[in-house]
């Protein structure tokens, strides 16, 4: 007799399920704080403070090294690039319960450390539109919504715009690939329609995105967003995988 399929993490009811339980008393997901918020602040003063990164990358760089050796000899598409913590414990852990298992409700607290960079407000004011980085329509359909998505509407409430770059081209997992790989496993994926150009020429565009790798995915919406005329593109990621022997 066949097994029945698997319940689906990311079906609406346990998205639901999952956003309720942020308005119930918690205890902290990191501490075990009780009664608290999900992250309360003592763990965010503690595992979410901002440490010196490249403008333009956001990799982490010595105190007054405003760019990394990387950007100064290849400067990227991105004007600048700020990201709220390391992709490393105790955030992983968080974005994966966000991202993989389909508890949504991760979204508010998890905005929450990215609304805590001191530049985030700054890159927030200063931009025209706010971009969630875009998913195929595969992979949002195996997600059941994108995360990206949900932190920028908490961010910037009202203002982001899910609609005007697209990436119509699936592609495989980027998991371990290289950045010339992940380039070139991107060209021709992200896209703007013709008729939504016009709103991008000549504006600042705030792309947002939740775990940041080689910056590969980033780069490539950039480019896309500077040929139909946008005059400054930046980014706002909660998390950076750190350079190899900084983890």
């Amino acid at each position: 007799m066949p097994t029945s399929a698997p319940t689906r993490l990311h079906s609406p009811v346990v998205r639901l399920f999952s956003a309720l339980l942020g308005l119930l008393p918690s205890q902290c997901a990191l501490c075990r704080a009780w009664p608290g918020e999900v992250l309360c602040g003592t763990c965010l003063d503690q595992f979410a403070v901002p440490v010196p990164r490249c403008v333009r990358c956001a990799i982490a760089v010595p105190p007054g090294q405003p760019t990394c050796g990387a950007c100064l000899r290849d400067p990227p598409f991105l004007d600048e690039c700020v990201a709220a913590c390391d992709y490393d414990w105790p955030w992983s852990a968080c974005i994966a319960r966000f991202k993989f298992a389909g508890e949504a409700g991760w979204a508010a607290p998890l905005a929450a450390v990215l609304a805590r960079h001191p530049r985030t407000p700054h890159l927030l004011d200063t931009a025209d539109l706010v971009l969630p980085m875009p998913l195929s329509a595969e992979r949002l359909r195996e997600r059941g919504f994108n995360q990206s998505l949900e932190l920028a509407r908490r961010l910037a409430p009202g203002r982001c715009d899910a609609h005007l770059l697209l990436r119509p081209v699936h592609t495989s997992p980027q998991a371990g690939l290289s950045r010339h790989d992940r380039l070139r496993n991107l060209r021709g994926v992200f896209a703007v329609g013709s008729s939504s150009a016009s709103a991008v020429r000549g504006r600042t565009v705030l792309l947002v995105d939740d775990v940041m790798t080689t910056g590969a995915s980033l780069a490539a919406a950039a480019q896309v967003l500077r040929q139909v005329g946008a005059a400054r593109v930046n980014a706002l990621v909660l998390a950076r995988t750190p350079a190899p022997g900084n983890a």
